[in-house]
């Protein structure tokens, strides 16, 4: 793995000398290194300077386990569910540092939808998802959490205070839900549920138009925590 983050860092083809003093190993041992993945297809060789680079083996090795990634599956069947009930666009997150990190997203069928991709880091303090998150979280860690964030104004209606975040972070937790009105996006609410799944705080969002969201608050808020019962736990 060493040699991997290496190329990544260097970001160019390498000899065997160059790979030894990048990780401070004897040449006959990265030599041993490089041809054995070489052999197994993880590297590849340039014809005229004989360098070594990454081929895309890698990458497609790491989908296809990202593919069968149990949490991967339940948050995929957790947005097919709600999606269906509420035609809204609908997202799976996990806390991920100081962000949240989508990793199952399905987006509305409907002309004015709002989108985002899997693998998008959304901020903690402008969703609605990020909120319930660090709700799971004792109080201080939350706080301090945040004092580590990048606390900027996405949009004029972004909460920036710490103190004020804090206070709305708990009444969600009372409430057992989450919201956030035009924080991270205009025009967009935003309405989430989290919980523990196997060890780790993940959460369910449903995000549309605002007046939508307003007029289908009650239903959309009962599939959240239908389905977030059946998969996670609140403890």
């Amino acid at each position: 793995m060493a040699v991997f983050e290496v190329f990544a860092r260097e970001k160019r083809e390498l000899s065997n000398s160059d790979m030894a003093r990048l990780l401070s190993l004897p040449e006959s041992s990265t030599s041993d290194l490089l041809h054995t993945l070489h052999s197994l297809g993880y590297l590849m060789r340039t014809t005229r300077t004989r360098r070594f680079y990454p081929t895309g083996r890698l990458s497609e090795i790491a989908r296809q386990i990202a593919e069968n990634d149990p949490l991967t599956a339940v948050a995929q069947e957790a947005i097919d569910q709600i999606s269906a009930r509420t035609n809204e666009s609908v997202f799976f997150g996990v806390l991920d540092g100081t962000a949240v990190k989508v990793v199952a997203s399905q987006a509305s069928r409907l002309p004015l939808r709002y989108i985002i991709e899997v693998g998008y880091r959304a901020a903690l303090h402008a969703s609605a998802l990020g909120k319930g998150l660090l709700g799971l979280l004792p109080p201080e860690e939350a706080r301090e959490t945040l004092g580590k964030c990048n606390l900027r104004a996405v949009t004029a209606h972004t909460i920036v205070d710490i103190d004020t975040l804090m206070t709305q972070i708990a009444k969600g937790r009372k409430l057992g839900w989450y919201e956030a009105h035009e924080e991270g996006s205009e025009g967009v609410h935003g309405l989430a549920v989290v919980g523990w799944l196997d060890g780790v705080p993940a959460g369910i969002s449903v995000a549309g138009p605002a007046e939508r969201m307003k007029k289908n608050h009650d239903e959309y808020l009962a599939a959240l925590i239908e389905v977030r019962d059946a998969l996670m736990s609140e403890a």
